[in-house]
């Protein structure tokens, strides 16, 4: 793209994109970020996007298979617990007035 006299073309230190200014409007005309080298292939995005399904899939799994054992664990302490109740002493409250 050409620049008119009036404008003011800028490259950024630090991400490296190019800024057009226009010196008369005092503002930025035109940005043009730099070009990546990781970003993917578009001809491998149906690859990419079938291993994202695969991998939620696999995460959904282990929950279903985690939420399942924690009813049964949580069950289980449950039972310890009673058992555990039922072999102490049944033993009224302490309460404060029949401390004095």
């Amino acid at each position: 793209m050409t620049t008119l006299a009036s404008e003011l073309e800028l490259d950024c230190p630090c991400c490296g994109s190019t800024i057009v200014v226009d010196l008369n409007l005092k503002r930025v005309v035109r940005h043009r970020e730099r070009a990546r080298e990781d970003r993917p292939e578009l001809d491998r995005a149906q690859r990419i996007l079938a291993e994202e399904k695969a991998r939620r899939e696999a995460i959904f799994k282990q929950s279903v298979v985690d939420e399942k054992g924690r009813g049964d664990a949580l069950s289980k302490r449950f039972d310890e617990a009673l058992k555990q109740a039922n072999k102490e002493p049944i033993e009224r409250p302490a309460r404060d007035f029949d401390l004095d």
